[in-house]
């Protein structure tokens, strides 16, 4: 977990409103490889374990499977299209990847410098740690501040609440990329105040003002 990336975590206990405070044992050149994230409002912790941020809520369980496999990455035309559909062409800014889509991390990160890209869904913790990606786990929400990513490629199959989550935290002028969308996608963007730019097949992307 990159260190820069604790500013924008939130607790996903108390809300959107509470920061996360980082207490690192290991840190090498700004990667947190091991330590706690913790919540200065209800006292929990958040385990960081080999790069893995586990920010779940209670009761915590062992993970469930995701649905991201073992991370092969896409092919090349895939990556630069959901590039294009994010229109970033170089950072700073975070962007996260849910669910399936985040295979796309890596690619992302390398087409698009001086950018860090997070990549939420359990199967990551098999993967293996990358200085420019973020691996981690996150329910019932997503970790960040409200209007702090600079893009968001979504999994259609992970439902409309965690479709809206992603629309509240793209910041100003910042799209959200819905792969294998549903009928719903649509309904769900225009309600978080997003606007359709494009709906084209299983693909939707919208964009904050």
């Amino acid at each position: 977990m990159h260190l820069l990336l604790t500013d924008r975590l939130t607790c996903p206990r108390c809300g959107p409103e509470f920061g996360l405070i980082l207490l690192a044992d290991k840190l090498v050149d700004r990667v947190v490889h091991s330590g706690v994230l913790g919540c200065p409002n209800c006292r929990d912790a958040f385990e960081v374990d080999e790069g893995f941020a586990d920010l779940r809520a209670p009761p915590r369980r062992g993970l469930e499977a995701g649905r991201a496999g073992d991370g092969e990455p896409p092919q090349d035309e895939q990556v630069e299209r959901v590039v294009a559909l994010l229109g970033l062409h170089r950072g700073p800014g975070t962007v996260a990847t849910l669910g399936s889509a985040a295979v796309f991390a890596a690619p992302i990160s390398e087409s698009v410098e001086d950018l860090m890209v997070v990549a939420v869904d359990s199967e990551t913790r098999k993967w293996a740690l990358q200085n420019n990606v973020t691996r981690m786990v996150s329910s019932p929400g997503l970790p960040f501040f409200d209007r702090t990513l600079r893009g968001v490629v979504v999994d259609g199959e992970l439902g409309a609440a965690l479709l809206f989550e992603a629309c509240r935290c793209v910041s100003q002028m910042s799209r959200v990329v819905v792969l294998d969308a549903k009928p719903e996608a649509e309904e769900v963007v225009l309600e978080a105040g997003l606007s359709v730019l494009a709906i084209e097949q299983d693909t939707l992307v919208a964009s904050r003002g």
